[in-house]
């Protein structure tokens, strides 16, 4: 019997029907002896307890700091706003930008605590 690639045997399976799935899986169960379906639902829970840390967050901006003109410039890099909305944004505080990736917005967090300011990430 000829062997399949990966590529190959994912094509395969997208002409397949929802039944014929199942009667593959059910032979695969019987064949050696391992519920596909089981490792897939097993390996879900361990990634999700790797990290505490939340998907996305706001960036809440509390204290522009002495560099106000450095703030502004972050505030229009990050958010891609006009230079008066930007410049609104420092003077009010508040909410810079919403549902940005944690990593992301830890490192704009990074260059705005480099300029002088501070922001909360909620």
């Amino acid at each position: 019997m000829a062997k399949f690639t990966k590529d190959e045997f994912i094509a395969g399976l997208k002409e397949m029907t929802i039944l014929e799935v199942k009667e593959l899986v059910d032979a695969m169960k019987e064949e050696f002896g391992v519920d596909p379906t089981a490792l897939a639902v097993a390996a879900a829970p361990a990634g999700a307890a790797e990290s505490d840390e939340p998907s996305t967050v706001t960036i809440n901006l509390t204290e522009t700091g002495a560099n106000k003109l450095a703030v502004i410039k972050l505030i229009r890099e990050l958010t891609g706003l006009g230079l008066k909305e930007a410049k609104d944004i420092a003077d009010a505080t508040g909410v810079v930008k919403e549902n940005v990736p944690f990593e992301e917005a830890k490192e704009a967090q990074a260059k705005f605590e480099e300029a002088g300011a501070k922001v909360e990430l909620k």
